[in-house]
């Protein structure tokens, strides 16, 4: 950080073949060594400051909002269904046009489940590190329990950042059906890149939601969505009871940026090789919705 300000994080857009630097818009308190010592990043990490920025956010004084977000970060709306936005909310929740992104026909291959920002490992070892001040990513401690962890041990990670710019609606990458679910409560830290770096248990801590999904492909999977700063709603849209297919919509996030974590069984899959090489190198990879990020074993 130079001057207070945030530096950018590195992503690497697959589809344009190029490396980008985003920077955020965060003030550095909301990231910094120390966020926990100031009352007003408390305050932002609570659900009741979540709530009010909810009700603001779905004001029709919002929408003002629109278009300026739109320029600033220059959406091509033309990928969107054509709507008339009520509020900011309404926005933030478009959608795509249909047949604007698809999952792969191919059934070795899995496709993006969320618009994001990825990371990847081949398998997480018991000692294997997490590029988070060299914290190590532990499927208990995100899943909530060892038992619920165990089958994971060994298996390939993936984890999503989706920023605020981006699509909100997360998909099913497989056909299925959902074997258990969870909520575990907890505060709400941004988990923008640079917030990962200084706090290295904000996966552990925020608010989030666990489901276990049986999939046709690539075995159990353990999906987790993390909620963040103004986003601790989290929708889910298919109903737990009920199969679900490639592609369907599962969920959605309510305004601001969060983060996925998914685990799978050791040996089932294996992530796309661009998305562990950049993950190396503290990269993340940009990755649209239905994009193939890994390939069964």
């Amino acid at each position: 950080m130079l001057g207070g300000k945030p530096l950018p994080l590195p992503v690497w857009d697959r589809q344009a073949g190029k490396l980008f630097r985003e920077f955020m818009d965060d003030h550095p308190a909301t990231y910094d060594t120390r966020p926990r010592r100031s009352p007003t990043q408390w305050l932002q990490s609570r659900r009741t400051y979540d709530w009010l920025v909810a009700a603001y956010q779905n004001s029709r004084w919002s929408a003002r909002e629109i278009d300026p977000f739109v320029s600033k970060h220059r959406i091509d709306l033309s990928e969107f269904k054509p709507v008339k936005y009520r509020s900011f909310a309404e926005f933030f929740d478009r959608e795509f046009l249909p047949g604007g992104r698809r999952f792969p026909a191919a059934p070795e291959q899995m496709g993006a489940f969320s618009e994001a920002r990825y990371f990847a490992w081949s398998k997480l070892e018991a000692d294997q590190k997490f590029p988070v001040k060299g914290h190590s990513l532990r499927a208990a401690r995100i899943l909530g329990s060892d038992k619920r962890a165990q089958r994971y041990v060994g298996g390939p990670v993936i984890l999503a950042r989706l920023a605020p710019v981006y699509y909100h609606h997360n998909h099913y990458p497989d056909d299925g059906v959902t074997l258990d679910s969870d909520s575990i409560g907890g505060p709400l830290w941004t988990v923008n890149w640079h917030a990962l770096q200084h706090q290295e248990d904000i996966l552990f801590r925020n608010h989030r939601h666990i489901n276990i999904l049986q999939t046709r492909h690539f075995g159990q999977l353990a999906f987790v969505e993390v909620g963040a700063m103004s986003v601790g709603r989290i929708k889910q849209v298919h109903s737990l009871d009920t199969p679900f297919s490639r592609g369907n919509e599962k969920s959605v996030f309510k305004f601001g940026g969060s983060a996925i974590v998914v685990f799978g069984e050791p040996g089932r899959w294996r992530p796309s090789d661009d998305l562990i090489e950049n993950t190396k190198k503290n990269t993340e990879t940009l990755v649209r919705l239905g994009d193939i990020i890994a390939s069964s074993t």
